[in-house]
């Protein structure tokens, strides 16, 4: 079975004080299940390793790494269409009071019937909301 995975968790599998037991139970799923990401999810780990170089807690050899093992993975990106991005995720997140780039994961792991990978609070309890299952 697969799942969906957001930037949240992936992040945690680099920074060691934002490991915690979810966020590698998620992890070892991939040794046997594919993840699924909405397009956003590249841009919020690029995002995120870029601050993370410039602030110093990681160097540019460290994010390319992590990188190369996120490209490694069994991590399938899916690509949203104009319509259903301005209509269902738009909507979720308006119903849900997310961001549009949260209710991407939430709209891609309804649409493929998948529980959801998040430490986000909102996300998680809009996913509860709206059915979704936890992989916890």
């Amino acid at each position: 079975m697969s799942f969906v995975v957001d930037a949240s968790v992936t992040l945690a599998w680099l920074f060691e004080d934002e490991s915690n037991d979810y966020t590698e139970k998620a992890l070892s799923r991939l040794e046997t299940e594919n993840a699924l990401v909405p397009v956003i999810w590249l841009y919020e780990v690029a995002n995120v390793l870029v601050l993370a170089e410039r602030r110093g807690r990681i160097t540019e050899a460290v994010s390319r790494q992590f990188r190369e093992l996120l490209s490694r993975l069994p991590i399938q990106v899916h690509h949203l269409g104009l319509t259903e991005l301005w209509s269902s995720a738009t909507h979720l997140a308006r119903e849900h009071g997310l961001t549009a780039y949260d209710a991407a994961y939430l709209e891609l792991a309804m649409r493929e019937g998948l529980p959801l990978a998040t430490q986000d609070k909102t996300l998680k309890e809009a996913a509860r909301a709206a059915g979704v299952p936890d992989v916890g």
